[in-house]
């Protein structure tokens, strides 16, 4: 062993054969080589994952129908709003360990966010325990073990953040991939296997903890960050603040509906509209594959330079992707929907061709919207997560009063998702229009 303690131990990520290829041909669109390769590398991930994920709400759907279906849903996205504080601790670890210079450094950043991940995941899974009967009875839930099954998952949730933080800071994003996929495969099996059992949604529930918990153990290839570390100090407090900014907004506007329908709404309906919201999760995945591959080549770039391309390229990946997504449920509403849910799920409010390709378009804007929004973050402490937590508050308090229909509620989020697309893309227009300035000098000087 070199005595060199600089010297990393560990074989680097490897690069694939295009990424070679432009770094040693073209070495200055190495960061967008890294980009387009990482984001090729999450989407082909995200199938996976996106099979699995449908797969698991489909046969959970399928076995259980629109009724219990809603309960499982709803233990699902209780688990998306936590994952606030988990992709938090994700983001902060990604850009920190992008930063950081040494081996060492990346390795005591690394090491800092775990020891304070499992504080907080394990005080969210007691909150979750003492919470247990006021959220049974808000949601009703068919059983209050849904809630306790679920806080065990939620205990090692957080923590899981940061280990997939540790891959995508060193821009592993291969093992980051496989890591999401095991998850949900996990999930997916787990629960058909518990279903066919007699568990019912009880078995749904207890596949989701496990699959975190699996999804932990399973070891990955950053094992450099487990080594010798040096001191270091904790992650800036605006570096947190802005990512559990962030993510709590993101986690509300995609995630809080299905909760809201669930209380107002029959449970046939808020099954069919859980199914619905599903749809549209699964552009909102693929679209994120992007902004994770963009968000470490961002960050580690310090200079200005070629930062307009770093932006352009997720941002046509996500559009084009968005208007592929809306077109094919457009044309094929009912065969995508009911080939996918079955017989069970059939919709005589609002029309399922309107409802799906309404909630599409909105996911679509939401999701250029969040390009535009984490590009801004990486470069620098940006301001436009609360902006987003604002639109998020308006859409809980929109749809508490306009609610008589599915329609009205997803009529709710698009008008809202689309102002906050204007808001975020103005400063960003403006600087394309004028000559000069730096991208986050100018998409920043609004604040």
């Amino acid at each position: 062993m070199s005595a060199n303690p600089d010297t990393i131990l560990v074989a680097p990520p490897r690069e694939s054969r295009w990424h070679g290829f432009v770094s040693r041909w073209f070495p200055q669109y190495t960061h967008h080589a890294k980009i387009l390769n990482g984001s090729i590398i999450l989407l082909i991930g995200s199938v996976f994952v996106s099979l699995a994920n449908f797969g698991y709400n489909i046969g959970v759907a399928r076995m259980l129908g629109p009724s219990d279906f809603s309960h499982a849903a709803a233990a699902v996205t209780i688990l998306m709003l936590i994952s606030a504080v988990t992709l938090a601790f994700q983001l902060v670890c990604t850009k920190l360990v992008a930063k950081a210079a040494s081996t060492e450094a990346k390795a005591a950043v690394f090491q800092h966010l775990m020891k304070r991940a499992w504080v907080v995941g394990i005080g969210l899974g007691v909150f979750m325990l003492l919470a247990n009967s006021a959220l049974t009875a808000y949601l009703r839930l068919s059983s209050p073990w849904i809630i306790i099954l679920l806080a065990i998952g939620l205990t090692i949730y957080v923590p899981l953040g940061v280990k997939r933080g540790g891959l995508q800071g060193t821009c592993r994003f291969r093992g980051l991939s496989w890591n999401m996929a095991a998850e949900a495969i996990i999930k997916f099996v787990g629960a058909i296997v518990l279903i066919e059992l007699g568990f019912g949604v009880l078995g749904a529930v207890a596949a989701i903890s496990a699959s975190v918990i699996l999804a932990f153990i399973i070891p990955d290839s950053a094992k450099e960050l487990r080594g010798p570390a040096v001191d270091h100090p904790s992650a800036p407090v605006g570096e947190a603040r802005q990512a559990i900014v962030f993510f709590v907004g993101q986690v509300i506007i995609s995630n809080i509906d299905i909760l809201m329908v669930k209380h107002f709404f029959r449970p046939d309906d808020a099954g069919l509209y859980a199914a619905i919201a599903l749809v549209g999760r699964l552009l909102y995945f693929a679209s994120w594959s992007v902004v994770s591959a963009m968000f470490p080549v961002s960050a580690e770039k310090t200079e200005d330079h070629g930062s307009r391309s770093l932006l352009a390229i997720p941002l046509l990946l996500v559009t084009g992707m968005s208007v592929v997504f809306v077109l094919l449920l457009a044309a094929f509403p009912r065969l995508v929907f009911q080939s996918l849910f079955g017989a069970h799920f059939h919709s005589d409010v609002g029309g399922l061709t309107l409802l799906l390709s309404m909630n599409a378009i909105a996911t679509g804007v939401y999701a250029i919207a969040v390009v535009l929004i984490t590009y801004e973050m990486s470069r620098c402490i940006a301001n436009t997560g609360w902006l987003q937590l604002v639109v998020s508050g308006l859409i809980v308090i929109g749809v508490t009063f306009f609610h008589s229909t599915l329609l009205e509620v997803i009529i709710v989020q698009q008008v809202l998702r689309v102002l906050l697309l204007c808001a975020v893309a103005f400063p960003f227009v403006k600087m394309w229009a004028t000559a000069g300035g730096s991208v986050h000098e100018q998409a920043t000087a609004r604040y």
